[in-house]
């Protein structure tokens, strides 16, 4: 199963320096909870629609986890990996996000199939939304718009081979 994790630039350094982040993690992926949120907004949604809203809802956690590590880049990051679907098991809670899961395993970094980081021009309004996401979180509608700036840049994408060489430029 494909499964998007929400980390931080301290993460992706443990991930190149150990080869492996260490399990269990929550993750989002698309689930039976996630296609039925989606049906009633746009029924026609396919998969790989349903999974970049799954890695936008891990970029969004991302800064939940940048919030509590000072020594991070402030950027967004979400991990892209396939796990055996067995190691995966829904949160089915409706106090949290559609498509959450728990992830029972450790991931190599030979199963990661990419990583998603913010680019420099996104390290001011992250760092804003860092400071103000768990208002978001709450229905500030101030607060959403902070974060809604942050959200408004793309991450950009690389392979695992360029992982490390993108942290170095960091």
């Amino acid at each position: 199963m494909r499964i998007y994790l929400p980390a931080t630039t301290s993460v992706l350094r443990t991930l190149v320096d150990e080869g492996r982040l260490h399990g269990p993690h929550t993750g989002f992926a698309v689930t039976p909870q996630l296609r039925e949120h989606y049906a009633l907004s746009d029924a026609a949604a396919d998969v790989e629609e349903l999974e970049y809203a799954a890695l936008l809802t891990a970029a969004r956690a991302s800064l939940r986890l940048v919030d509590v590590d000072p020594t991070a880049a402030r950027r967004r990051v979400v991990l892209a990996a396939d796990v055996p679907d067995a190691a995966v098991t829904p949160v089915d809670d409706p106090d949290t996000d559609p498509g959450a899961v728990r992830v029972t395993v450790d991931v190599p970094l030979a199963d990661v199939a990419s990583a998603h980081v913010d680019g420099a021009a996104a390290e001011d309004d992250v760092r804003a939304a860092v400071a103000v996401v768990l208002e978001a979180d709450l229905g500030s509608d101030e607060a959403q718009f902070v974060v809604d700036q942050a959200e408004g840049h793309e991450l950009a994408w690389y392979a695992t081979q360029e992982i490390g060489p993108a942290l170095d430029l960091l």
